[in-house]
Protein backbone atom coordinates (compact mmCIF):
# COMPACT_ATOMS: atom_id res chain seq x y z
CA UNK A 1 0.00 0.00 0.00
CA UNK A 2 2.84 2.21 0.76
CA UNK A 3 4.07 1.72 -2.42
CA UNK A 4 1.20 2.58 -4.36
CA UNK A 5 0.75 6.11 -2.37
CA UNK A 6 4.56 7.21 -3.41
CA UNK A 7 3.79 6.13 -7.48
CA UNK A 8 0.66 8.43 -7.37
CA UNK A 9 2.08 10.99 -5.48
CA UNK A 10 6.03 10.58 -7.51
CA UNK A 11 7.37 14.17 -9.29
CA UNK A 12 6.33 13.05 -12.52
CA UNK A 13 2.83 12.04 -12.03
CA UNK A 14 2.30 16.17 -10.01
CA UNK A 15 3.31 17.71 -13.42
CA UNK A 16 1.02 15.62 -15.13
CA UNK A 17 -1.87 16.87 -12.97
CA UNK A 18 -0.94 20.10 -13.46
CA UNK A 19 -0.88 20.22 -16.88
CA UNK A 20 -4.44 18.83 -16.89
CA UNK A 21 -6.52 22.61 -17.59
CA UNK A 22 -5.10 24.66 -20.02
CA UNK A 23 -6.51 28.13 -20.24
CA UNK A 24 -5.25 30.53 -23.32
CA UNK A 25 -6.45 33.48 -25.10
CA UNK A 26 -6.20 31.48 -28.18
CA UNK A 27 -9.64 29.64 -27.90
CA UNK A 28 -11.03 32.99 -27.97
CA UNK A 29 -9.58 34.05 -31.04
CA UNK A 30 -12.11 35.59 -33.64
CA UNK A 31 -11.51 33.46 -37.07
CA UNK A 32 -14.53 33.54 -38.64
CA UNK A 33 -14.83 36.02 -42.31
CA UNK A 34 -10.61 36.30 -42.37
CA UNK A 35 -8.57 35.32 -45.45
CA UNK A 36 -5.57 33.37 -45.09
CA UNK A 37 -2.41 34.74 -46.93
CA UNK A 38 -0.60 33.60 -49.33
CA UNK A 39 3.25 33.58 -49.12
CA UNK A 40 3.53 35.79 -52.96
CA UNK A 41 0.16 37.71 -52.15
CA UNK A 42 -1.27 36.49 -54.95
CA UNK A 43 -4.80 35.80 -53.68
CA UNK A 44 -6.98 39.04 -54.89
CA UNK A 45 -9.82 40.11 -52.30
CA UNK A 46 -12.56 42.74 -53.60
CA UNK A 47 -13.45 45.81 -50.57
CA UNK A 48 -16.32 43.51 -49.40
CA UNK A 49 -14.21 40.82 -48.46
CA UNK A 50 -11.26 42.58 -47.58
CA UNK A 51 -13.38 44.07 -44.79
CA UNK A 52 -14.42 41.39 -41.96
CA UNK A 53 -17.58 40.72 -40.40
CA UNK A 54 -17.20 42.49 -37.50
CA UNK A 55 -16.92 45.69 -39.71
CA UNK A 56 -20.14 45.47 -41.18
CA UNK A 57 -21.62 48.84 -40.39
CA UNK A 58 -18.53 50.88 -39.68
CA UNK A 59 -16.88 50.30 -43.18
CA UNK A 60 -19.16 48.01 -45.22
CA UNK A 61 -22.39 47.20 -46.13
CA UNK A 62 -25.23 44.50 -45.50
CA UNK A 63 -25.47 42.28 -48.71
CA UNK A 64 -29.24 41.99 -48.08
CA UNK A 65 -31.82 45.40 -47.35
CA UNK A 66 -35.10 44.24 -45.99
CA UNK A 67 -37.29 46.94 -46.00
CA UNK A 68 -40.56 45.22 -46.27
CA UNK A 69 -40.97 44.91 -42.08
CA UNK A 70 -40.75 49.07 -42.05
CA UNK A 71 -44.64 49.32 -41.70
CA UNK A 72 -44.68 48.08 -38.10
CA UNK A 73 -42.38 50.92 -37.20
CA UNK A 74 -44.89 53.37 -37.48
CA UNK A 75 -47.95 51.37 -36.14
CA UNK A 76 -48.45 50.29 -32.44
CA UNK A 77 -48.87 46.71 -33.25
CA UNK A 78 -46.56 44.33 -31.91
CA UNK A 79 -45.19 41.51 -33.87
CA UNK A 80 -47.28 38.04 -34.73
CA UNK A 81 -46.44 34.86 -35.58
CA UNK A 82 -46.82 36.06 -39.46
CA UNK A 83 -43.88 38.22 -38.94
CA UNK A 84 -41.41 36.29 -37.92
CA UNK A 85 -42.43 33.40 -40.61
CA UNK A 86 -41.37 35.39 -42.58
CA UNK A 87 -37.73 36.11 -42.14
CA UNK A 88 -36.82 32.41 -42.47
CA UNK A 89 -38.60 32.90 -45.80
CA UNK A 90 -36.72 35.65 -46.70
CA UNK A 91 -33.30 34.09 -45.85
CA UNK A 92 -34.25 31.04 -47.94
CA UNK A 93 -35.23 33.28 -50.67
CA UNK A 94 -32.19 35.35 -50.77
CA UNK A 95 -29.83 31.76 -50.98
CA UNK A 96 -31.87 30.56 -53.50
CA UNK A 97 -31.85 34.16 -55.07
CA UNK A 98 -27.69 33.84 -55.05
CA UNK A 99 -27.38 30.30 -56.49
CA UNK A 100 -29.68 31.49 -58.79
CA UNK A 101 -27.72 34.02 -60.24
CA UNK A 102 -24.31 32.45 -60.25
CA UNK A 103 -25.80 29.64 -61.71
CA UNK A 104 -27.75 32.14 -64.82
CA UNK A 105 -24.57 34.19 -64.79
CA UNK A 106 -22.25 31.62 -64.30
CA UNK A 107 -18.48 33.34 -63.92
CA UNK A 108 -19.20 36.96 -64.66
CA UNK A 109 -20.23 38.50 -61.32
CA UNK A 110 -16.81 39.94 -59.87
CA UNK A 111 -18.86 41.43 -56.75
CA UNK A 112 -21.06 40.47 -54.19
CA UNK A 113 -24.67 39.51 -55.28
CA UNK A 114 -26.64 42.73 -53.19
CA UNK A 115 -30.46 42.00 -52.74
CA UNK A 116 -32.73 44.72 -51.63
CA UNK A 117 -36.11 44.59 -51.07
CA UNK A 118 -38.66 47.72 -51.03
CA UNK A 119 -42.38 46.41 -49.97
CA UNK A 120 -43.20 43.87 -52.59
CA UNK A 121 -40.04 44.94 -55.22
CA UNK A 122 -36.72 42.55 -55.07
CA UNK A 123 -33.72 44.65 -56.58
CA UNK A 124 -30.66 42.61 -57.26
CA UNK A 125 -27.77 44.41 -58.14
CA UNK A 126 -23.82 43.47 -58.73
CA UNK A 127 -21.24 44.24 -60.87
CA UNK A 128 -20.09 42.10 -63.57
CA UNK A 129 -17.47 41.74 -66.21
CA UNK A 130 -17.96 42.62 -70.11
CA UNK A 131 -17.06 39.65 -71.78
CA UNK A 132 -20.93 38.97 -73.12
CA UNK A 133 -22.35 40.36 -76.43
CA UNK A 134 -25.07 43.42 -75.75
CA UNK A 135 -28.06 41.00 -76.97
CA UNK A 136 -27.35 38.52 -74.93
CA UNK A 137 -26.29 40.56 -71.63
CA UNK A 138 -30.00 41.63 -72.09
CA UNK A 139 -31.73 38.62 -72.49
CA UNK A 140 -29.90 37.29 -69.75
CA UNK A 141 -31.50 40.72 -68.09
CA UNK A 142 -34.91 39.48 -69.29
CA UNK A 143 -34.47 36.09 -68.83
CA UNK A 144 -33.35 36.57 -64.76
CA UNK A 145 -36.25 39.29 -63.98
CA UNK A 146 -38.97 36.85 -65.74
CA UNK A 147 -38.16 33.70 -63.97
CA UNK A 148 -37.51 35.09 -60.58
CA UNK A 149 -40.51 37.26 -60.86
CA UNK A 150 -42.55 34.43 -61.68
CA UNK A 151 -40.77 31.91 -58.86
CA UNK A 152 -41.45 34.85 -55.82
CA UNK A 153 -44.99 35.82 -57.41
CA UNK A 154 -43.66 39.66 -57.15
CA UNK A 155 -41.27 42.56 -59.24
CA UNK A 156 -38.10 41.66 -59.98
CA UNK A 157 -35.37 44.48 -61.16
CA UNK A 158 -31.85 43.84 -61.70
CA UNK A 159 -29.10 46.73 -61.45
CA UNK A 160 -25.74 45.69 -62.88
CA UNK A 161 -22.82 47.72 -63.31
CA UNK A 162 -19.84 46.89 -65.53
CA UNK A 163 -16.17 46.68 -65.91
CA UNK A 164 -13.64 45.46 -68.50
CA UNK A 165 -12.00 43.43 -66.30
CA UNK A 166 -11.49 41.41 -63.31
CA UNK A 167 -8.82 43.12 -61.72
CA UNK A 168 -10.34 46.49 -61.55
CA UNK A 169 -12.37 45.27 -58.69
CA UNK A 170 -9.39 43.94 -56.50
CA UNK A 171 -8.90 46.08 -53.80
CA UNK A 172 -5.84 44.44 -52.03
CA UNK A 173 -3.74 41.33 -52.85
CA UNK A 174 -3.49 38.78 -49.41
Amino acid sequence: MAGLFRNLFSPINMVLATRTISTSAICCKAQAGRHKRTKNRSKPLTYEQFNGPYQIHHRKSWNTWNTSKFYSLFTANLLDADDEIRASQTAVEDVFIRKFMFGTWHRLFVSDVIIKRRHNLIVITGIIVRSLQVRKLYFLIGYTEEMLSYIFKCPVKIELQSTPDRKDVVFKYV
